[in-house]
């Protein structure tokens, strides 16, 4: 991987410009479809973009990355299989961990939109982002405006951002603001062993709070979906979380739980048992509906 990141560190420097077209929009479909898109950047963007990057860069370019700018189709299919390899070595074997905190996100974005419209979304935002109606500031690296001029304006949680919110440096491409996920404190105490966690991981009421979750909701709501006390409902959260099945976010005095990719997985699973088997699955407790 040293190699890759070598190679792609001209490209996306740790602060400062980088070009627009390492992030299409096809990247919201998968990797397949965001290297794809990549490979058909047009040869007009690439040499714009990336002569941009060079006095950026403070010194001469790659020979690779200039004949990209001259439009070398093989420089940009040798960007692509080199980002392919980075991120099959760097980012794909903690995906779920990525995708269950970013889906964790969304779904506190998602609950304040529906508790209070766009006001309310927008003032829920991580603190480097204030919504002053109407205008929504956040800290930069430089001083800019973006003016959306009625076009909507696209939010996406990032993991890998950090510090400060970006968006493309072509204020005519679709307004994307991709703002930092907010990171939890790593943990005081050792964590408990995946395998003694899943060993507890046994009985109706936790099956029940699992079904429960929905697409996300506090430990007072999950206690009256499941009905439980709200103590009761805590430490089955707990054991939860920490066999990796569930992924709990604070808000205020409140948090919000959500199912991880690896939590949903088995309760599709469970669901497609109880189905197979023309109800629920036997020793295994009915689903609790939100």
């Amino acid at each position: 991987m040293n190699g890759e990141t070598r190679l792609l560190a001209p490209l996306v420097p740790t602060r400062g410009y980088f070009p627009d077209f390492l992030t299409p929009a096809e990247g919201l479909l998968g990797m397949d479809e965001a290297l794809a898109a990549l490979r058909e950047t047009p040869a007009a963007r690439l040499h714009d973009e990336l002569s941009r990057l060079a006095p950026a860069a403070g010194r001469p370019l790659p020979a690779w990355i200039r004949d990209m700018a001259d439009g070398e189709t093989r420089a940009l299919g040798r960007l692509a299989g080199i980002l392919r390899r980075y991120y099959e070595a760097a980012v794909a074997p903690y995906w779920p961990r990525v995708q269950g905190r970013i889906e964790a996100d969304r779904a506190a974005r998602g609950r304040a939109l529906l508790d209070g419209g766009a006001d309310r979304l927008l003032a829920s935002l991580p603190p480097m982002m204030r919504w002053r109606p109407p205008v929504l500031e956040a800290d930069y690296p430089v001083e800019r405006d973006l003016h959306l001029g009625g076009r909507g304006l696209l939010l996406l949680p990032s993991y890998f951002c950090r510090r400060t919110p970006v968006t493309f440096y072509n204020p005519d491409l679709t307004p994307v603001l991709v703002y930092p996920v907010e990171h939890q404190a790593p943990r005081l105490t050792p964590p408990v062993p995946p395998d003694r966690s899943l060993g507890r991981l046994v009985g109706q009421t936790r099956s029940a709070i699992l079904h429960g979750i929905g697409v996300g909701c506090t430990t007072s709501e999950l206690a009256r979906r499941v009905d439980v006390s709200l103590a009761s409902a805590s430490q089955h959260a707990t054991v939860l979380r920490d066999a990796g099945l569930l992924f709990t976010l604070r808000q205020g005095n409140a948090v919000l739980h959500t199912l991880t990719p690896l939590g949903a997985a088995l309760l599709r699973g469970a669901r497609a048992t109880e189905q197979a088997a023309g109800g629920p699955a036997p020793g295994g407790p009915a689903a609790v509906e939100a």
